[in-house]
């Protein structure tokens, strides 16, 4: 669904990938993760074409995104962390750019802002930041279009609109519809995403479904010494040490996605060796 190989972006003469490559299919939703700066928000303007590849090859549903063809356009939703939304009515924005989605749900946009609580009467400049976010991943929802893309989705939002959003997105999820969500808020995805990719100065650190990761590692809090020492992360807790072990007698366990993050960043070697 979306293919993305050897791609290459600078900003005047600082590069942000060179030579990345990606393949997403859909009936996922996939977590791009990263601090800031290191490509994520340049890796979705180059999906949904508002930025070019200066060299490597992007397919998106069998379009070149370059070329912004209108059956390209109608078919990907692009929420971003900075937007704009004009001084008018939920009513006359509608009007304005619902028809541009052949697939827009008008029950299913009043279902998802009655779950967000957002007035269904309020001017679109009357609502918080907050209200605005939550407004604007209603709409996308609703245009169900098979590629979604969101941008620091949970930047704005307070701990009960972050709940609101994960019961939200988890019944977005269908098998035609690839869900792309880049974030830096790692707990704000933790039971949401099941694929997770992690990308770091323009290169992917690591690439794995939640599944094959939960098979893989452990994560735990540790009061063994000689566990907490053979561990392939591990940091002081208030009560023991929460540690990733190496999962060798397939224990079931949850999944500490800040922890992974953590690992990955500071020792990819020994996390990436469980999975060879």
């Amino acid at each position: 669904m979306i293919k993305v190989q050897d791609l290459h972006y600078s900003y005047g003469r600082k590069p942000v990938f060179s030579g990345l490559s990606l393949d997403l299919q859909p009936g996922h939703i996939y977590g791009l993760l990263g601090k800031n700066g290191t490509g994520k928000s340049t890796l979705l303007r180059v999906i949904s074409g508002l930025l070019f590849a200066q060299r490597g090859e992007v397919n998106v549903l069998g379009f070149n995104p370059v070329k912004r063809d209108p059956r390209f356009l109608r078919q990907v939703f692009m929420v971003p962390e900075e937007f704009y939304l004009p001084n008018t009515g939920i009513e006359s924005y509608l009007l304005a750019n619902a028809g541009f989605y052949p697939d827009f749900n008008r029950s299913q946009f009043d279902a998802y802002l009655k779950e967000f609580t957002i007035p269904a009467g309020q001017s679109l400049q009357e609502m918080s930041y907050g209200q605005k976010k939550k407004f604007l991943v209603s709409f996308g929802l609703a245009c169900n279009t098979p590629v979604l893309l969101m941008d620091e989705p949970t930047n704005g939002l307070d701990i009960m609109s972050k709940s609101q959003f994960r019961k939200v997105m988890a019944g977005a999820v269908s098998d035609n519809k690839c869900i792309l969500i880049s974030t830096h808020q790692v707990k704000d995805l933790e039971n949401l995403i099941d694929r997770i990719t992690i990308i770091d100065e323009g290169n992917i650190l690591f690439d794995q479904t939640v599944g094959n990761i939960s098979s893989k590692l452990h994560f735990k809090i540790s009061f063994d010494s000689d566990e907490v020492r053979s561990a392939i992360y591990r940091e002081n807790s208030l009560k023991g040490s929460a540690v990733i072990l190496i999962n060798e007698a397939g224990e079931e366990g949850g999944l500490d996605l800040e922890m992974l993050y953590k690992a990955i960043v500071t020792n990819k070697d020994a996390v990436q060796s469980a999975f060879k």
